[in-house]
């Protein structure tokens, strides 16, 4: 028996197999992350991604790896970022209000104590008072 498939039979078969994912090593994506630090000028960076084939993606997650594997690595260290630093405002200031109503809620609280000890004191040094019928 002879093998009848065509050209055309085996391009289809070739465009339905699953491309396989790139993996990077360790060692690849810290010198590509220096290379991108590097980078000053417009276009440089782009320039290092498409000769590496990469997406900016890619550096952005690798970024996030580097600041969680190497935490002491001066990049790792970047201030945070003017939207960054808004939102944390924004957090803080809710939570300073809520922690505010907390504080006044507990403040109405002990003085309610207070003026309920200083009766139950009071009634316990008067004499009772007689009642006549």
């Amino acid at each position: 028996m002879t093998d009848r498939r065509t050209d055309h039979d085996h391009h289809s078969a070739d465009q339905t197999a699953k491309p396989k994912r790139r993996r990077f090593s360790d060692e690849y994506k810290l010198r590509i992350l220096e290379e991108a630090d590097r980078c000053t000028k417009s276009g440089e960076l782009g320039l290092l991604l498409r000769r590496e084939g990469l997406y900016s993606s890619s550096l952005a997650a690798w970024r996030r790896w580097r600041r969680d594997q190497l935490p002491e690595h001066p990049e790792s260290k970047k201030p945070a970022s003017e939207s960054q630093l808004r939102h944390e405002i924004q957090r803080l200031k809710r939570d300073k209000a809520r922690l505010q109503l907390k504080l006044d809620h507990a403040e109405k609280i002990a003085a309610l104590q207070k003026k309920y000890a200083e009766m139950i004191e009071t009634a316990e040094t008067e004499p009772p008072s007689e009642t006549s019928p």
